[in-house]
């Protein structure tokens, strides 16, 4: 694995950036020297995430953002994905597994990244929206 150096990208909160911010995070995963699975699986959870930051943070208001920054360091990838919402915490989101939320839509880009990714840590700030940071460790050869 190379050195890559880290990219941060500031993104309006609407459903045209959701492609190009996938395809931001899909290329530094390649970058880090991630097979292409994984490449995909991290793109897959990174996009849930990022939906949720626009649509759960921001309300799809155009006028609020979502930072993305990626670093890799130490045979890791770690993408943070900051919104400008109201925040929230992690333990208030219904388990969509559960039995009573099956027809449920919402939680289950969350269930997703934590089934993908290595850490995912939600954190709440009241003034600044949420925080949530993903790691995934390259697979050794």
């Amino acid at each position: 694995m190379g050195a890559v150096p880290p990219v941060t990208r500031t993104f309006d909160s609407v459903l045209e950036a959701v492609d190009d911010a996938e395809e931001m995070v899909r290329r530094y995963a390649e970058d880090a020297g991630f097979s292409e699975p994984d490449q995909y699986f991290i793109g897959l959870a990174f996009r849930e995430i990022f939906i949720n930051a626009m649509k759960h943070g921001n309300g799809f208001d155009a006028n609020k953002k979502v930072v993305v920054h990626l670093a890799c360091d130490g045979g890791r990838i770690d993408i943070e994905v900051i919104d400008e919402g109201r925040g929230f915490r992690l333990e208030d989101v219904p388990d969509p597994r559960a039995e009573e939320n099956l027809g449920r839509r919402s939680g289950r880009g969350l269930v997703m990244a934590h089934g993908v990714m290595d850490e995912v840590v939600v954190d709440k700030h009241a003034q600044l929206g949420t925080h949530v940071r993903m790691s995934k460790h390259l697979a050794k050869a």
